[in-house]
């Protein structure tokens, strides 16, 4: 998903359309984590994600790290934000074993 939301609208007060954000994102990760793996016992669903006031200023960061900024977003007086988020199968991490003989 690679879009500018819409902060300041017509009818939506900017808290609710952040709200409003938040749910969209949460929905798209949810159906995301529906598809199938290539392998699922080795791996899982990780997200690529970029947030900022536009697509040339957005940043590399943590899905969670969206969601906390989101909520500045109003206080900051931003009318729209570019939110990039794109979902990729990743490996887990191999579990080393304590060798105790």
């Amino acid at each position: 998903m690679k879009k500018t939301f819409k902060i300041e609208q017509d009818r939506l007060k900017p808290d609710r359309a952040v709200d409003a954000i938040k749910n969209e994102l949460r929905k798209y990760v949810k159906r995301e984590k529906k598809k199938d793996l290539p392998n699922k016992k080795t791996m899982y669903w990780d997200f690529d994600c970029k947030f900022g006031k536009s697509k040339e200023f957005a940043k590399v960061c943590d899905f969670d790290y969206i969601f906390t900024e989101l909520s500045g977003v109003v206080n900051a007086g931003w009318t729209e934000c570019y939110i990039e988020v794109i979902a990729k199968a990743v490996d887990k991490p191999v579990k080393e074993e304590d060798e105790e003989a």
